[in-house]
């Protein structure tokens, strides 16, 4: 079985542990900025059109949360897959996913052809 040189899997790690970092400082960040996030919220008594952004809002930054720790589940995965050497091989067929894909997503876990299979 193939692999992947040791030094390029380093510097892949490092690049992902930078990135879960940013990752996580984005979720503190918009956490903070949820406006359900206010503990002085449950005491104000906001007309219902100022209630109904705040819903809005509080929405969109769930989501956006939920966007960035799936993000965070994606990276940890392939951190653990580095560790196991199983990094940048296709969970369906086995082969080696293109290195091109995996420098545009490394969090990869498809080669091309069974992502596309995939979609279908």
């Amino acid at each position: 079985m193939q692999s992947f040189p040791s030094d390029v899997l380093l510097k892949l790690q490092q690049h992902l542990a930078e990135e879960k970092q940013r990752v996580i400082a984005r979720i503190a960040q918009l956490t903070a900025q949820d406006p359900f996030s206010d503990p002085d919220r449950l005491n104000d008594n906001a007309a219902s059109d100022a209630e109904a952004s705040e819903e809005s809002s509080h929405d969109r930054f769930t989501a956006m949360i939920e966007e960035m720790k799936e993000e965070l589940v994606r990276i940890n995965s392939a951190l653990v897959r580095i560790s196991q050497g199983t990094y940048g091989y296709c969970e369906e067929c086995k082969d080696m996913i293109d290195t091109d894909r995996l420098a545009i997503l490394p969090t990869a876990t498809l080669c091309l052809a069974c992502e596309t299979k995939k979609k279908k």
